[in-house]
């Protein structure tokens, strides 16, 4: 049995339900262009609707498809500047709060999530997270291809906690790019698998795939605990 040092999560669906996120852009979407998308509220169902079908990379596209405005002009980038830049009304899943206090007694703890600088700084400040981690890693910080899977943010926040191999876990929710690093690191991964998360139906990766799957944090503690 090897002690985890450090526990590194990740933050979208992981410590808070990104629907939560998403909603609230496309409500800010909704409102701020009334005058183009109709009804707030009927905006705000439709974009709900299509995020959850196959057009969920083009909820916007997809929007302006149901409503035949073929004049779009800038509408579609200055929808998604909207979307980026609303202030996030957001919380914790129940539970992370307390397990990231007593995480917080035992190993160093760290964050590194994928994103936009400013919306993922906004994110974590929302959450009250900026002083709850020992080392934070924005990935699109650190230059291009340097997105999950990509080992170099992984190495980057192994050096910050001085922890490595079988002494750091990794915990994130999507199997298709968050534990190809980690598990060829040598990292323990253990992938959070909730009903309603964004990428519960992803495919998993080429040696992508947790070595544990959860439904919840509840027991996340005990279980590096026991390994």
């Amino acid at each position: 049995m090897s002690v985890t040092r450090a526990v590194v999560f990740d933050l979208d669906d992981t410590l808070y339900p990104e629907r939560q996120y998403a909603y609230g852009g496309f409500a800010a979407v909704a409102k701020a262009f009334a005058d183009r998308l109709g009804d707030p509220v009927e905006a705000l169902a439709r974009m709900k609707r299509l995020l959850d079908s196959t057009n969920r990379p083009r909820v916007f596209d997809a929007l302006l498809d149901e409503l035949a405005m073929t004049d779009r002009g800038d509408l579609i980038a200055r929808m998604i500047e909207t979307y980026r830049n609303h202030p996030p009304s957001i919380r914790l899943f129940d539970g992370v709060d307390p397990l990231l206090g007593e995480l917080r007694k035992i190993s160093r703890l760290g964050l590194l999530t994928d994103g936009r600088p400013a919306a993922q700084w906004a994110k974590i400040d929302a959450l009250g997270l900026r002083d709850r981690f020992d080392a934070i890693v924005v990935t699109s910080e650190l230059g291009p291809d340097c997105s999950k899977p990509s080992p170099r943010p992984f190495e980057l926040i192994s050096s910050r906690l001085n922890a490595g191999g079988r002494n750091i876990a990794y915990v994130a929710d999507n199997p298709r790019k968050d534990f190809v690093a980690p598990n060829a690191l040598g990292w323990k991964t253990v992938q959070v698998r909730r009903p309603d998360g964004l990428y519960a139906g992803e495919l998993t990766a080429a040696g992508g795939a947790p070595q544990a799957v959860v439904d919840s944090l509840d027991r996340l503690a005990e279980w590096l605990a026991s390994r």
